[in-house]
This record gives C-alpha cells, sequence and structure tokens, in this order.
C-alpha cells in the first residue's frame, strides 16, 4: 500500500477524532505523566496589595534568548490559573467552559495523556518528557493574548526556572506553592505518586492529607488573609501538627441538619498531618469501608463524610469551640464533603465544602453506582482542595 496515503489517512484519522492535535506530542517516546498546580493563592488585601496576581505561562524545556525571555518550549501550557477547589477524577474543563484560564495542567490543554494505568484512569495527567527537564513558570497579563503573542516587555518576568527529574512511565503531581508568607519566597514541590502501586480494595475509600501552606500563615494578621466566610474556619489557617478525626453520615439529602453518623464513626480518629513544602514523600493513606452503613445495598450508598482537623489533646468530645465562633486560633477546621461541593448545612456549622469523595455513576445497569475512590485534601493557605482519583469503570447501560 502506498505509504503516503497511510500517513494521510492516519493525520486525517487524529484531526476528526482529538480537533486541533499538536503533533509534537506524539513523539514523546519514553514519558512520565504530569500534572500540575498553581497554588499561588492569595487576593488583594491591603497587606499584600502589592502582589503580582498569580497567573502563569508554564514551559517545559524552554528555549530562551540572550536575555532569558522565553521565545518557545518543547511543551506550554498557558493561562495557568489558581486551581478549583475540586480536581475531578476526569478532565472536566475541556470543552466546558469559554474562558481561556486554565485551573490546572493538562486541564483544558488537548495533548496526549495517561491512559489506564493498573485500572486507575489517568486522563488528568499529561504524557511529558522523562528524564532531567527545565521547567519554568512566567508571570503574564490576566488577558486572553497567548503568551507568545504579548509585547516583549510583558514576557520577562519570571517566577521559576528549575529543573526536575522525571522517571518513564511514573506519575507526578508537581505543586507551585508559597513557602514563606513573610518573605514571600516561592517555589515547585514534586511529589512522585505511588497509588496505581498500592495493593487498595474496591470497597474502601482512600485519603490522604497534605498542609503545604506557607510558614507563618497561621500566625499572620488576619488584615493579610483573605476575608471570605465561604472558607469558614479554613481562612485563618491551621496550626502546623494537626490530628484528623473522621465522621460518616448516612444521607446527604438530609440538609436541615448533620443528620444521624454511621455507628463506629462519630469522630474517629483517621489521621495525622503536618506542614511541609519541602518534603516530596508521599502520606500514608487512610481509608473507610464504602458500604459502612447499614442501608447500603451494595451498588449504592448516599453517605458523606467530615473532617475534624483538631491540635493534639483535642477531639470531637473536647472541643471548647464548637457552635461558637470560627476564629479559634487555628486549632480547630473542618471540612463537609458533602454532595457536589455546593451545599451548606442549614444549621451554623464551621465547615468549608468540597464534593463527596464517593463517586456515583452511571455504571452497566445500575444508575447510579456508587465506586471507590484515591482521594488528596489538600490545605494550602486558608483554603483546602481535594482531588479524586477513580478506577476504571464499566460504561453505562441504557
Amino acid at each position: 500500500m502506498n505509504t503516503s496515503f497511510v500517513w494521510l489517512v492516519a493525520c486525517n484519522f487524529l484531526l476528526l477524532t482529538s480537533g486541533c492535535v499538536k503533533v509534537e506530542y506524539s513523539k514523546i517516546k519514553e514519558p512520565a505523566y504530569l500534572r500540575v498546580f498553581n497554588n499561588l493563592n492569595y487576593v488583594q488585601t491591603l497587606g499584600s496589595k502589592d502582589n503580582k496576581v498569580p497567573f502563569f505561562c508554564m514551559f517545559i524545556n524552554p528555549v530562551v534568548d540572550a536575555s532569558g525571555m522565553p521565545v518557545s518550549a518543547e511543551i506550554v501550557g498557558d493561562f495557568l490559573d489558581q486551581r478549583d477547589a475540586y480536581a475531578p477524577p476526569y478532565p472536566s474543563h475541556i470543552g466546558n467552559s469559554t474562558s481561556v484560564n486554565n485551573p490546572e495542567y493538562p486541564g483544558k490543554e488537548n495533548v496526549l495523556v495517561g491512559s489506564i494505568l493498573n485500572g486507575f484512569d489517568l486522563s488528568s495527567w499529561a504524557q511529558v518528557p522523562s528524564g532531567k527537564v527545565r521547567i519554568m513558570f512566567a508571570y503574564r497579563p490576566k488577558n486572553t493574548v497567548p503568551f507568545f503573542q504579548l509585547e516583549s516587555q510583558l514576557k520577562k518576568d519570571i517566577l521559576i526556572d528549575t529543573t526536575i527529574n522525571l522517571t518513564n512511565k511514573e506519575v507526578y503531581t508537581l505543586h507551585l506553592l508559597q513557602k514563606d508568607f513573610v518573605t514571600k519566597k516561592t517555589g515547585v514541590l514534586l511529589r512522585q505518586e505511588i497509588f496505581h502501586k498500592l495493593p487498595l480494595s474496591d470497597s474502601l475509600t482512600y485519603v490522604n492529607f497534605y498542609n503545604m501552606s506557607a510558614k507563618g500563615y497561621w500566625e499572620a494578621d488576619k488584615s493579610l488573609k483573605e476575608d471570605n466566610f465561604l472558607l469558614a474556619s479554613f481562612q485563618g489557617g491551621m496550626k502546623d501538627d494537626m490530628n484528623i478525626y473522621l465522621s460518616l453520615f448516612e444521607d446527604q439529602n438530609l440538609l436541615s441538619k448533620q443528620g444521624p453518623t454511621i455507628p463506629g464513626f462519630k469522630g474517629k480518629y483517621f489521621a495525622n498531618v503536618k506542614l511541609n513544602t519541602e518534603s516530596p514523600a508521599v502520606n500514608p493513606y487512610s481509608s473507610f469501608p464504602i458500604w459502612a452503613s447499614k442501608s447500603s445495598n451494595g451498588i449504592t450508598t448516599n453517605i458523606w463524610q467530615r473532617f475534624d482537623f483538631f491540635v493534639p489533646g483535642m477531639d470531637i468530645t473536647t472541643n471548647p469551640y464548637f457552635g461558637g465562633s470560627t476564629d479559634n486560633g487555628g486549632n480547630w477546621v473542618s471540612v463537609n464533603c458533602l454532595q457536589n461541593g455546593k451545599i451548606r448545612m442549614a444549621s451554623n456549622d464551621n465547615a468549608a465544602i468540597l464534593p463527596n469523595v464517593l463517586v456515583n455513576i452511571h455504571s452497566g445497569k445500575n444508575n447510579p453506582a456508587t465506586f471507590a475512590t484515591v482521594n488528596t485534601i489538600e490545605v494550602v493557605n486558608g483554603k483546602v482542595y481535594l482531588t479524586t482519583i477513580q478506577r476504571k469503570y464499566a460504561p453505562p447501560i441504557y
């Protein structure tokens, strides 16, 4: 068969199935898998009005001119905005937004991504070159002009220029962080994930926790922090060493109050988390059974989760702040993982909100079916974030 014809058919197939394909990504022969979050979540306050807007263009293996200005790169992740509170287990940003702003990388980028690795969906991780790679983050104006089309004077403000080492076929999450709240020192934290290598049970949901807040954040004056009631107890920050307690509730449709807890899961010790912006080590996963409720039928469950963070020496039974102000000096913060993360308790509650860590989705003949997940909850400078990873599941049957 004519090889030119075969090549043409292949190219047309790529264009039809994935839109505007960037051919250079197909040249990655030994890829690593990378996901990038911009955790620089500061806002303009009286104390931080001189801070630059944390909006970036990311370059992997950039080419720079004599002045150090990037002129091209092997991989470009433009319009990198502050991360969303929820990073779902699939690339939900593609096709669902009219904004160019990207809450993570790859996010909206139409690039080659990971597939199914040991049963886990890696479609939210981009394929990138393995080995030693140079990575750069440049400030850019918050507009819709692509980076390389900006005026020259707007392309020279580099925040981070460093190298990272990536191993072929390994999974990485890279965080852009503020490491010191007083000096405003920034840096990156590259974590090599291990969830796909662990012998995890299909009937347990796993969660691990990180406090990646800047040194000195929780001690800083309120005027330097975002005043946002939606952040609830987290907005003031939490102390550097916290124990985490899990409560499971029976029914997330009972929104007038928290509802009954599941026996054995009211303020159960779950994990410990310490401040860390330097070590790339993966924190241990803790788990709970998805069929903990007696009302569960083995197909679907409507339970939801609450995580309370207390300084050592305090717990649910000794909490002196319950029912009072959310300003407790960083000794207690909490988060409800409830429905889609948009529903608040009708009662006065100090908890921030995130989506349920269980995934309910149409699978096979069951609509919905409940699936266990692997989750990471990260606290950064008064905000709390959830990343959920899901196993492959059977497609729906209609």
